[in-house]
């Protein structure tokens, strides 16, 4: 496990730095639908993501899950950094979508490592940076975009995070996750099979060629 984590940042930090990561951070495994933070619980140690997807979602003032962002290999979750400096309860819950590896950062380490290598402040500002702009991007959509729209960046989404043209999700974690029903997604997705730019399976899509546009590049599988 030791070489995934410098295999996975070699590069991104520099090397005293990676040498503290592995004698601070504390590494483990998590499965499908474990659920890695959590609302109202306090957040000891921040997780960095080393292997597998993770959701982040948040609960709106009627006690719908609103999905905000992916997180993967080498991704961490700002809002946990934020709850992590300042011992506030999570306000987001994040949930493996897959089987996969974390570290986690102890408390006391990430502010001493903010002011000692300029490669781990570099890291959280970017982290922060991506973050807010997935979530203004997810703003625009929902106030000016077409539901089908959201429909067609939440499937790109999932298929850039599984580096696969096929996704195993459900037409009712769709809807879940987009806050809208099952009947109004199947709707779009049968739309855009029509159209001759995806295949539906059970709890299953493909997606070809034609859904990723013409400069973006489709993955192999």
């Amino acid at each position: 496990m030791q070489e995934l984590v410098t295999a996975r940042f070699k590069g991104i930090f520099e090397e005293p730095l990676l040498r503290d990561l592995l004698e601070c951070g504390e590494i483990r495994e998590f499965r499908e639908g474990e659920v890695i933070m959590d609302y109202g619980k306090y957040i000891r140690a921040m997780p960095i993501i080393l292997s597998g997807t993770v959701k982040v979602y948040r609960l709106d003032k009627s006690g719908k899950e609103i999905l905000l962002y992916y997180l993967s290999a080498t991704d961490s979750c700002s809002m946990a950094y934020s709850c992590c400096m300042h011992a506030r309860k999570s306000e987001v819950k994040a949930i493996a979508e897959e089987d996969g590896q974390l570290i986690t950062i102890p408390h006391a380490k990430l502010d001493e490592w903010i002011c000692t290598y300029p490669s781990w402040r570099s890291y959280i500002f970017d982290g922060f940076m991506q973050r807010f702009n997935e979530l203004l991007q997810s703003i625009d959509l929902i106030a000016f975009g077409h539901l089908d729209q959201r429909v067609k960046n939440y499937l790109l989404d999932k298929s850039r995070h599984a580096h696969s043209s096929v996704i195993k999700v459900s037409h009712q974690q769709i809807a879940s996750d987009l806050g809208t029903t099952r009947v109004v997604i199947s709707r779009i997705l049968k739309q855009f099979e029509n159209m001759h730019q995806l295949i539906l399976y059970r709890n299953e899509i493909k997606l070809l060629r034609p859904f990723f546009g013409e400069e973006a590049k489709a993955p192999t599988v």
